[in-house]
């Protein structure tokens, strides 16, 4: 059998670490993380840019994942069963709560982004579509660990990331939290991923009742929290989002 062609390799761990985080990553933490000489690195990445499968930012010269990669992976995304009938939803979602909408699935022990519905207000935002964001630290990510235990007992495994002061990072206080969002049916993350920022997000079943993914709204803790506790009509509007999803990819109503 061949051997495996280590550049492509190599290339592909670049674009994997890239696509695995919220931030741009300089040249020496790629390195650093990856455990690579930095020419090394260096060298591929001018290839990846020059093909525009990264991008770089002029004033920081740091890296995140190009546009040409994001386009070639929309032609899975756009056959995605759970993506095509959550099209119309997600944008009635968005109307109806005036909140970015983002829709997900389990991808490599990540919640995979794979429909971003842009906040009604025309103000600046970044299409997050191909992402790939943590599980223990969002509203899409504790539902779908609510509903596949196993992925619980494979994060209590190692540490959990801490990525603001508000983030879970104890597996017994997450298992607590889990425990609560089966019964309740939906999710919050309370600026546990972005400080100042606040998702809710309820399951979306297949025909097995499975939960195939999870549709979320997002924004200001100020405008989706009241007291520090999410608005109840919010929340309603999110689980009826993913309940009419559900019925469309075959589920039982409930």
């Amino acid at each position: 059998m061949p051997k495996p062609i280590q550049s492509i390799e190599r290339a592909s761990a670049i674009l994997r670490l890239l696509s695995g985080r919220t931030r741009r990553l300089s040249l020496a933490e790629v390195a650093g993380e990856l455990g690579l000489p930095k020419g090394t690195v260096y060298g591929i990445m001018r290839t990846l840019l020059s093909v525009g499968f990264v991008e770089q930012d002029p004033e920081s010269g740091k890296y995140r994942i190009g546009a040409a990669l994001l386009h070639l992976g929309s032609s899975y995304l756009d056959g995605n069963e759970l993506r095509t009938r959550a099209l119309n939803w997600a944008d009635w979602l968005a109307a109806r709560t005036n909140e970015s909408v983002r829709l997900g699935t389990l991808h490599d022990g990540h919640v995979l982004l794979v429909h971003h519905v842009f906040r009604p207000d025309n103000s600046p935002q970044v299409l997050e579509v191909g992402s790939l964001l943590p599980m223990h630290a969002t509203a899409m990510g504790k539902v779908l660990l609510a509903y596949h235990p196993y992925l619980t007992e494979e994060l209590g495994n190692g540490s959990l990331q801490r990525f603001t002061s508000c983030t879970i990072t104890d597996p017994k206080l997450l298992a607590i939290e889990l425990e609560q969002v089966q019964e309740q049916g939906w999710a919050a993350s309370l600026e546990e991923l972005i400080d100042g920022e606040t998702s809710l997000a309820a399951p979306i079943r297949d025909r097995q009742g499975v939960a195939v993914g999870a549709i979320a709204i997002s924004g200001p803790t100020e405008r989706l929290c009241d007291d520090a506790q999410p608005r109840n009509e919010l929340v309603s509007y999110v689980r009826e989002g993913a309940r009419t999803i559900s019925r469309d990819l075959g589920a039982v109503p409930w």
